[in-house]
């Protein structure tokens, strides 16, 4: 997982809403969405909580 994907997931752990997490990161919402996706199908799971909770198990973020 890169950088750029582990603050993506910390931002949203935070209550940062998605389209607010691409304005912090120079991208569009739609840009995060797709972005969220592919971690998800890497990773294996089915949503951006399951995803955020993957990462905090894992101490990632």
């Amino acid at each position: 997982m890169s950088e750029d994907d582990l603050v993506l997931l910390s931002e949203l752990a935070k209550g940062v809403t998605v389209d607010r997490v691409g304005r912090r990161l120079d991208i569009s919402g739609r840009t995060v969405r797709r972005r969220l996706r592919g971690i998800c199908d890497r990773i294996g799971v089915a949503t951006a909580i399951e995803a955020v909770a993957w990462a905090a198990r894992r101490r990632l973020i």
